[in-house]
């Protein structure tokens, strides 16, 4: 009856929505078509092996125990699984051309993080937008600023280079995790550079990124810890001395396949107006400038409630169903293995301990001043900063056993990677 029962479960497991025997079915006749060169070419192929591998690989990153726990669970898994595919030779070389043509030429990188950016953003309280603006946004630039600084000096000290410890550790680790902070970046670096691909680029700031998380996570348990020891900065839970309101995003209408629709077009447009002002100011890059726009009309209210649904919706849907195969799509196309290996020092670790540590510290500091409670300043406005974006944020409130602070770490990596990203276009400007 137990190996009946035991057996029972393994079958009724569902991998992005299928009953395994089911999903299996599927993998293997893309597998094998793949071995065999039968896929289709274009758009059907690459996007076929992009989400059925990304649904293997996100459900065993987020079921194996460790990884799923203080690595970045299934994100992680998909981006490196997919390299040493790569790397070994079991995807061919003819569907790796192909996914890297579907990620670039036809721009369905692009096509995501349009998404991503315009929902996240105008789904968010306008009441929230602003008023962090006030207090908590200056915290957490002041933190980024500071472990910017610091991870420079000692990167000068330890012959990394100041500016390579910014632009390659530092900058990575803030912008918001892989679809919103290090691919965006590595396009910038690329373009400013003059290199064809921006895959040595984002081989170099993957394992800050990855790393930045793992130490983000593990201090912020220490941090509530240390909160345990000595109340009176400890606000158990509560970032401002004084009450606060309510800033909750309100209930947004049920799903809609129409409302969608105006989401993908709400984002295209936003997308097509970045590129309108980098065409008068290509200084600061198209991303940036949308990121820009998108703020700004959400901050004076001019999109109507039902395009910021819209906008949301469709953001939520990319992200739901698309998330895993664009992260296999990173990592067939655009991670030289052997530069991420290369990359892992001892020295590059204590880079990215300084860069966690220096944000936290800021966040403490400049929460005090200005009414925070330092504890929960360094895990928000510190901590969350260096995560791997919104299951980054998940992972470290959850270690620290604060997930009441959610809105606010949301902010650190939506508003402040945003920010991120027009500081890193400005600095390549200048540095590059």
């Amino acid at each position: 009856m137990k190996e009946s029962s035991g057996a029972k479960g393994i079958l009724n497991i569902e991998i992005f929505g299928f009953k395994l025997p089911l999903f299996l079915l599927i993998f293997a006749l893309v597998f094998v078509a793949m071995l065999l060169g039968w896929l289709p070419g274009g758009m059907l192929g690459a996007f076929l092996v992009m989400m059925v591998f990304g649904a293997l690989f996100n459900w065993i990153g987020n079921n194996t125990p460790i990884v799923k726990t203080y690595l970045g669970g299934g994100a992680i898994v998909c981006i490196f699984a997919s390299a040493v595919l790569v790397y070994t030779g079991v995807i061919p070389e003819k569907v790796v051309s192909n996914i890297d043509s579907f990620m670039n030429t036809t721009g369905f990188l692009n096509f995501y993080i349009a998404a991503l950016i315009t929902g996240s953003i105008l789904g968010m309280s306008r009441s929230l937008l602003l008023r962090a603006s006030v207090r908590f946004l200056p915290v957490a630039l002041c933190a980024m600023t500071l472990g910017c600084l610091l991870v420079g000096l000692v990167g000068a000290i330890m012959g990394y280079g100041f500016t390579d410890a910014i632009m390659y550790i530092a900058i990575p680790m803030m912008g918001g995790g892989m679809g919103a902070g290090v691919v965006p970046l590595s396009g910038m670096y690329a373009e400013a550079l003059h290199l064809e691909s921006a895959g040595e680029i984002m081989s170099r700031m993957i394992p800050a990124s990855t790393l930045g998380n793992v130490t983000a996570i593990v201090l912020a348990g220490v941090l509530a810890r240390v909160g345990q020891k000595f109340p009176s900065i400890n606000g158990e839970g509560k970032l401002m001395r004084k009450n606060q309101e309510d800033m909750s995003e309100g209930e947004a209408p049920a799903q809609d396949v129409k409302l969608m629709g105006m989401g993908l077009i709400t984002a295209m447009t936003f997308y097509l107006l970045g590129t309108y002002v980098n065409k008068a100011v290509p200084a600061v890059h198209t991303y940036a400038w949308m990121i820009i726009l998108v703020a700004i009309a959400k901050a004076t209210g001019i999109v109507p409630k039902q395009l910021e649904y819209a906008a949301q919706q469709w953001s939520q849907f990319v992200m739901t169903n698309w998330t895993q195969a664009l992260l296999v799509g990173i990592g067939a196309s655009m991670i030289d293995l052997g530069a991420v290996i290369s990359s892992f020092s001892v020295t590059y670790l204590i880079l990215v301990l300084v860069v966690v540590c220096g944000v936290a510290l800021g966040a403490g500091l400049g929460g005090q001043l200005v009414g925070f409670y330092p504890i929960e300043s360094s895990i928000t406005a510190g901590l969350c900063t260096t995560n791997m974006g919104g299951t980054g944020d998940i992972a470290v409130l959850s270690a620290a056993d604060r997930m009441e602070l959610l809105p606010f770490a949301q902010i650190s990596t939506r508003i402040c990677g945003a920010l991120v990203l027009v500081v890193a276009s400005i600095l390549t400007k200048l540095l590059f």
